[in-house]
């Protein structure tokens, strides 16, 4: 009888073995990775864009009377992207966690194509339609369809804890993508919405907006860097993601509020740029005012800047004010 029981026990070892390694595996099949050749991009600080970028913030601060703009509502990170191989990089308060709004949405859509370039999701109408649903109108219900997709979670009741666990895995498996390459101090585990969240969707912000999304202008900054140069994926996933991004702030537009004429692009109208480009991801709420923007200017600029600010939803100046000043900061090195 012992004889048996011993080898009971090691059959049931085993299978709980081979039970634990499925779950690994099957775990492992649906993770978003990042590609096989990525290394971390070099930052370098530069002390002149620092000083330059100081100096447009504080300028930008000045221009609002008894200190009603304050330090405190606005962090921004300037990558100079001229040369691949030496990035130079500024910020103010680039470290700080903010709520993104729709900036979160960028990353979204970078995860979503690398899981298409693993084969791991496969493009469909539908999902080319939510894809850029997402981006280039910033529809909240395609981020939530997005989402969804890429963490194999959905929106509903309320879940008894080990299931909520089970479910708060999956969907952090956005999270875990970023932090595998590199990436801290962000959240990106969150649907938008227009109004609330109800039902799991509350219950994964621990129900007090714990849990909500943030980034910092930094992480932000980085990715779009990433993107632009290429180094998230294929060229063609890559040339895909940037005709998302894509912006024309010189179009007519019955919208006075949208990413192509109200956010950084509207700088470069009124700086007269016509020749020049704009790649961007803005957000905005009742609170915030956010932008990611890509520029390139006929003097050969080349440079991302993102700009969050809080507290001044309806306030279009500040950001197109600190996007004008980096652009007359970085003309005298152009040449």
């Amino acid at each position: 009888m012992k004889r048996i029981d011993l080898r009971v026990i090691a059959v049931f070892a085993l299978l709980v073995a081979f039970s634990a390694q499925a779950v690994a595996q099957s775990r492992d099949a649906i993770e978003i990775v990042p590609p096989k050749s990525y290394s971390p991009p070099k930052m370098n600080s530069s002390k002149e864009l620092q000083v330059m970028l100081d100096r447009v913030i504080q300028d930008m601060l000045k221009s609002y009377p008894n200190d009603s703009f304050k330090q405190t509502e606005i962090a921004a990170t300037l990558i100079d992207v001229r040369d691949p191989n030496d990035l130079k990089t500024a910020n103010f308060r680039g470290s700080e966690r903010i709520y993104p709004a729709s900036v979160v949405k960028m990353f979204y859509m970078n995860a979503l194509e690398r899981q298409l370039e693993d084969g791991k999701v496969t493009m469909t109408p539908e999902l080319q339609r939510g894809l850029k649903d997402m981006i280039v109108v910033s529809s909240n219900e395609a981020t939530q369809y997005i989402l969804d997709v890429l963490t194999d979670t959905s929106s509903g009741a309320e879940l008894p804890p080990k299931e909520f666990e089970a479910w708060q895995y999956k969907r952090n498996r956005v999270n875990r993508f970023y932090s595998a390459m590199g990436y801290t101090n962000i959240n990106v585990n969150q649907k938008t919405f227009c109004e609330d969240a109800y039902g799991v969707e509350q219950q994964t912000r621990n129900y007090k907006g714990e849990n909500r999304n943030a980034l910092t202008t930094d992480a932000v900054a980085r990715l779009l860097t990433e993107i632009v140069l290429g180094r998230m994926n294929t060229p063609d996933r890559t040339k895909a993601m940037m005709d998302l991004m894509k912006r024309d702030p010189f179009k007519k537009s019955d919208d006075p509020d949208s990413q192509d004429v109200a956010f950084s692009g509207k700088a470069l109208v009124d700086l007269k740029l016509t020749d020049a480009r704009i790649w961007s991801k803005a957000g905005w709420t009742n609170r915030a005012r956010h932008d990611a923007a890509y520029i390139e200017t006929p003097d050969g600029e080349k440079f991302v800047l993102v700009v969050f600010t809080e507290n001044h939803a309806n306030d279009k100046e500040a950001l197109q004010t600190v996007v004008k000043g980096v652009i007359a900061g970085l003309k005298p090195q152009a040449h």
